[in-house]
């Protein structure tokens, strides 16, 4: 091996780590716009539009989007053309009892592992989403109710669990945000996630399994309500 053979296998290995970061901040600023309402819900949109929009050539382009279709915030359809997810009451009904499910597996799951890291993480995600109360952003305060809720799937030891979450906590922070807007807020209620964070650190479980059912039948039945679904 010459001396130029190191440096130049160190450059190799260099660039796709910087392609597919730059292509993760596409994704990053395309996620924004779709949950911020920027990009409409249900509009269809093009790579050449995308390109134009972020100063971006389409190699990476179309690595992003990738990601966002993986998240579901957007679909490809045949002859027709990609659109950004416009939500139904199908949407919302699947995605709150998948995640009734999800979560209560994830609590019976992470209960006997809770630890003092576990409730400080928990107690500080918190404090991070009420935080987002003055900020009047959706993006932030959608952002860090999913990252408060992640905690649990990310400390229950259960990698096909938190590969599940992950494939719908991109849908879910649209959700909220579209939640947020629809009720005039652009934030979280003040005293909505209290209850849950004391049980999720008590030490009933079956509080904490019932407080998951109501919670997010809460949360199913005044998203239908706000956008229209249900008198």
């Amino acid at each position: 091996m010459t001396m130029n053979e190191p440096q130049l296998m160190s450059q190799n290995r260099v660039k796709p780590i910087k392609r597919q970061t730059f292509s993760n901040q596409i994704a990053a600023n395309l996620r924004r716009a779709i949950i911020s309402g920027e990009i409409e819900s249900g509009s269809q949109i093009t790579e050449s539009d995308l390109a134009a929009r972020f100063g971006v050539s389409r190699g990476p382009l179309r690595e992003a989007m990738g990601q966002i279709a993986a998240e579901g915030l957007i679909e490809t359809i045949p002859y027709t053309g990609t659109r950004v997810l416009k939500l139904s009451p199908e949407d919302v009904r699947e995605i709150y009892s998948l995640r009734t499910a999800l979560e209560t597996l994830a609590f019976r799951e992470v209960w006997a592992r809770r630890d003092e890291v576990f409730t400080q993480e928990l107690e500080a995600r918190h404090k991070a989403l009420m935080e987002t109360l003055g900020l009047e952003d959706h993006v932030a305060s959608s952002g860090a109710e999913v990252r408060f809720h992640s905690l649990v799937y990310e400390a229950c030891g259960h990698k096909l669990l938190l590969e599940s979450w992950r494939r719908i906590a991109g849908r879910m922070q649209l959700y909220l945000a579209e939640h947020q807007r629809a009720h005039g807020r652009k934030a979280p209620i003040e005293d909505a996630h209290q209850r849950y964070l004391q049980l999720a650190l008590g030490d009933n479980l079956d509080l904490m399994l019932t407080e998951i059912e109501v919670h997010m039948q809460r949360g199913c039945t005044q998203m239908e309500q706000y956008l229209g679904f249900v008198d």
